[in-house]
């Protein structure tokens, strides 16, 4: 159920005075150390940040996709590494257990998932399956009432911080592709498990990946989620919601970087006025302004299809698509507009510039949105 007007914009404005007072005074010293402090997630835990999607019965905050998308794009006027520390637990970390998941799994793990106390991950990618998702290796094969899990997946978002995984695995070996692949909940201390090093990464400081290495590790055959060989659907289902959730962070960011554009402008002085009174200064604004709307209005109008139940595939595909390149070049007219010092550290605009190329890779990338787009199209679903 839909918040009302006055609870939502409540909302909104408590997120919004969180992190202009507190995330965006820390942007830096977050980047310089790779870590978000503790006090910090404590109080994203108080706001209720990691349950915005879980439903009120466990626990969460129950919002709509539509009031999701509006809280997230508050919270990514910042960093992107703080929605990065609960976007497992909104997204694709707890979502296929609220799609597929049996009662006893949701009574045992959403509510710790809402109230930050169990941080979730998505352990799909591997080291030679990433787009091509169903071609995946990791196995597990069943062994009475466990099954044993073999394999590595890679650039896992929060391993080294995660209480629980939600893995997809090919339970049947013999099948190739989509139909052999099967999802689970997996504890994160069960014996087996092996995380590695935190990555260096281009941008995002704060926000971790790792390696996690299954050897022989036993999950018990509750734990798996829906039918064998329905993972890649789960995950399939799951991605719709995520991309929309980060076609959300990308407007968020955009609109936080032309904010910071439009106020360097109006202070720059070059050739005895201010560069805003430039007309190619002006363009670029403009432009920016122009494709953030577009990806906003593209957000919401999905997100709102989303919640009346209709199917959002080539929706969100196609906003995730326009957002996350809209980003990319808002962060370079951003730096374009700064000049020197958008290239240099003070100011942070050169950090968003890094932070901001990820979101064309992850959550399926530029051109696996147009495949799905195209199939779409083509299948007469315009």
């Amino acid at each position: 159920m839909a918040l009302d007007a006055a609870t939502r914009e409540q909302l909104l404005e408590t997120v919004r005075r969180f992190v202009r007072e507190k995330c965006v005074p820390m942007e830096a010293m977050v980047a310089e150390d790779d870590c978000i402090p503790d006090g910090m997630l404590a109080e994203m835990r108080a706001l209720g940040l990691f349950g915005l999607s879980i439903p009120l019965e466990y626990g969460g905050l129950g919002l709509t996709m539509e009031e999701e998308a509006l809280v997230v794009i508050e919270l990514c006027h910042t960093s992107p590494a703080f929605r990065s520390a609960i976007g497992t637990n909104v997204g694709i970390g707890s979502q296929g257990m609220v799609m597929f998941g049996t009662d006893a799994q949701k009574q045992e793990w959403l509510p710790r998932l809402a109230s930050g106390e169990v941080i979730a991950s998505f352990a799909l990618t591997e080291p030679g399956a990433g787009s091509d998702a169903a071609s995946l290796r990791t196995t597990a094969i069943r062994d009475g009432e466990v099954y044993v899990v073999n394999g590595t997946k890679r650039y896992i978002t929060n391993a080294d911080r995660a209480g629980m995984f939600t893995l997809l695995a090919r339970t049947d070996p013999r099948k190739k592709g989509a139909s052999g692949i099967s999802a689970f909940i997996v504890p994160a201390d069960i014996k087996g498990i092996g995380i590695g090093k935190p990555e260096k990464k281009m941008g995002q400081q704060g926000a971790h990946i790792c390696d996690v290495i299954f050897e022989d590790a036993r999950v018990p055959a509750d734990l798996r989620l829906g039918e064998e060989g329905e993972g890649f659907k789960l995950a399939m289902r799951v991605l719709d919601r995520g991309r929309l959730h980060i076609s959300s962070v990308c407007v968020g960011v955009a609109e936080r970087l032309i904010g910071e554009a439009v106020a360097y402008a109006q202070d720059r002085e070059q050739f005895g006025r201010k560069i805003a009174e430039f007309q190619l200064i002006q363009a670029m604004l403009a432009d920016s302004k122009t494709e953030a709307y577009a990806a906003r209005s593209m957000l919401i109008d999905a997100a709102r299809k989303y919640d009346t139940g209709q199917s959002v595939t080539m929706e969100a595909a196609c906003a995730k698509y326009f957002a996350s390149e809209m980003v990319g070049r808002v962060a370079d007219r951003t730096v374009q507009i700064f000049g020197g010092a958008g290239y240099v550290a003070g100011y942070g605009i050169e950090r968003f510039y890094r932070d901001v190329r990820i979101f064309r890779i992850y959550e399926g990338t530029s051109q696996v949105q147009q495949l799905v787009i195209a199939k779409n199209l083509l299948k007469g679903c315009a």
